[in-house]
């Protein structure tokens, strides 16, 4: 049994267990060089063997991940990592620098793993193995947090209908053998995704700022505008200067000058805000975000994209709640960014990902129960007729007249109806909608209200996304469909106002996110306020009361 040696207080065990030297990376020599009182490899196998077979308790996280450490070391006959090796001291160093990668160095036990390796003592092969399963099981913890996260989604926010990734551990360990340094390892283990890549590199960034000493704060004060001359001028220069988003300085830096004006309106951009050139309190409000600040706000977002599919689909959609944005990628390239309209605060749109599959022209419009009893059932009650003949109503499966039913005798409890939209230009869901079968009920479609796309902020709808362009995607989309379905076919099928189905020649992966960091169209950095407070909730997760 090796439940004494195991538990032994920190002190004792770092005194007594010994590491053997190897040479090279990958060296897996029979037996220590001539000399040497260091164990052989057999002999530190065999130890490894005899611990994972044991009926002890180990300490945590090698307890967590013992099925897949034996399935390496004793099913497998896995080879040895870390005993002797560089990799002991590169996994020490990567620990110590987890916040270059959005992690924390709290998490990992590296003064342990520290004096562990410096304190033990060449000749026991008990120990040496204990060493080797100690440093792999952090290396598992480790890899595992860099890839798919540190939480589950649904743990966090119940609208994040995102599966935990599953992460087979042991091709993990033989992969790593592969690699002649764990930074060549990381580099390709962590999440491939280029939005993931943006934000890595964003955070040093960030981080950078911050140990230069971030960002002064801009007063509050009168809307500063383009010409005017004021100490405070100088405050949003220093500013933006700290930042990079302005270079230049200026031989007056209280003037509000055309290149300081150019650089206002480059800010408001990248934070959602409207791109006038005025310095009002959204502005100032979006200047004072700290440095430190925005680096936690980044590791938030990073956290969220280790949860998605790294592979998104050679073609996709990708909208992003957080800044009402739908984004077209074919190939890794950007093709179009429409605008969209999301969900309200009080009916947010779900986190999910799914496939288009057809859509859908002159469609009907099912009122969502919610809607119509909440909404339409009293003014029903006030008026049976206001609906006009652009409603129907079934009960059963049956068209049935509205001035039929005793309104006054209908509750929200015993509403038996279904409410349903005619095709036509006043129809609720446009001219055309994009279906992606969801038990959500969500899916992109047209709307006659298009007053709304102009707005900066875009939160109105129940939960579906409207599109700002719905005739240019859905053309774009049927491109290959079969049929030639041309921009001007399209339009004579919507002349027709006949409903009509259009499958797609191959599912299109459509996923929902919500990133209140992401990269923009010109390359630069954007922020996002947090209009749902998912942000906040994945903030006290991850940090609690500490700082990154």
């Amino acid at each position: 049994m090796i439940d004494k040696p195991v538990g032994r207080p920190l002190r004792t065990l770092a005194a007594t267990l010994a590491l053997a030297t190897l040479t090279g990376l990958g060296a897996s020599p029979a037996v220590a060089q001539k000399g040497d009182s260091f164990s052989t490899r057999n002999e530190v196998s065999a130890q490894v063997a005899t611990i994972l077979n044991s009926e002890g308790r180990l300490p945590m996280p090698v307890q967590i991940v013992r099925p897949a450490l034996t399935k390496h070391y004793v099913d497998n006959e896995g080879r040895l990592f870390w005993v002797g090796s560089p990799r002991m001291d590169q996994l020490i160093e990567r620990l110590s620098n987890a916040a270059r990668d959005g992690l924390f160095t709290r998490d990992y036990p590296i003064e342990y793993l520290t004096t562990l390796k410096d304190s033990l003592q060449a000749g026991e092969a008990f120990t040496e193995a204990y060493a080797e399963l100690a440093f792999s099981a952090f290396f598992l913890k480790y890899a595992s947090d860099l890839k798919i996260g540190r939480f589950v989604p649904r743990k966090i926010d119940p609208e994040l209908f995102v599966s935990r990734k599953k992460l087979d551990l042991v091709p993990v360990l033989a992969k790593l053998n592969t690699y002649p340094s764990l930074d060549a390892f990381f580099t390709d283990w962590e999440p491939q995704n280029s939005e993931y890549r943006t934000l890595r590199n964003a955070l040093r960034q960030y981080q950078a700022i911050v140990a230069k000493g971030g960002w002064q704060a801009v007063d509050p004060g009168e809307t500063l505008k383009p010409g005017m001359i004021d100490p405070r001028v100088a405050q949003v220069r220093a500013r933006l200067m700290a930042s990079g988003d302005l270079t230049q300085s200026a031989d007056d830096p209280n003037l509000y000058d055309e290149g300081l004006e150019i650089a206002v309106r480059q800010f408001q951009t990248e934070h959602g805000l409207d791109s006038d050139g005025v310095v009002g309190k959204q502005s100032i409000f979006a200047m004072n975000v700290s440095a430190e600040e925005r680096v936690r706000q980044i590791i938030v977002n990073l956290e969220r994209w280790r949860w998605l599919p790294e592979d998104l689909g050679d073609r996709h959609i990708l909208v992003n709640v957080a800044s009402f944005e739908l984004r077209r990628v074919e190939y890794g390239s950007l093709q179009e960014v429409i605008r969209v309209v999301v969900g309200k605060p009080g009916t947010r749109t779900p986190v999910f990902s799914n496939k288009i599959r057809y859509l859908e022209l002159n469609p009907t419009w099912t009122v969502p129960r919610s809607i119509a009893t909440k909404e339409m059932l009293p003014k029903l009650q006030a008026n049976p007729g206001y609906l006009g003949n652009n409603f129907e109503l079934l009960q059963g499966g049956q068209s049935i007249p509205f001035g039929a039913v005793d309104w006054a005798s209908v509750t929200r409890s015993n509403f038996a109806y279904t409410i349903r939209q005619k095709p036509g230009p006043k129809n609720a869901l446009g001219r055309v909608k994009f279906m992606f079968p969801n038990k959500h009920a969500i899916y992109l479609h047209d709307t006659p209200s298009r007053s709304l796309f102009g707005r900066t902020t875009r939160a109105f709808s129940h939960g579906c996304i409207r599109v700002g362009r719905p005739l240019h995607l859905a053309n774009q989309l049927l491109q290959e469909a079969p049929g030639k379905w041309s921009l001007k076919k399209i339009q004579t099928v919507l002349d027709s106002a006949k409903i009509t189905r259009v499958n797609l020649p191959e599912p299109l992966p459509v996923h929902l996110t919500y990133s209140t960091v992401f990269r923009g169209l010109n390359g630069a950095i954007n922020f996002r306020p947090d209009i749902y407070g998912r942000d906040k909730r994945l903030y006290r997760a991850l940090f609690g009361k500490h700082t990154p």
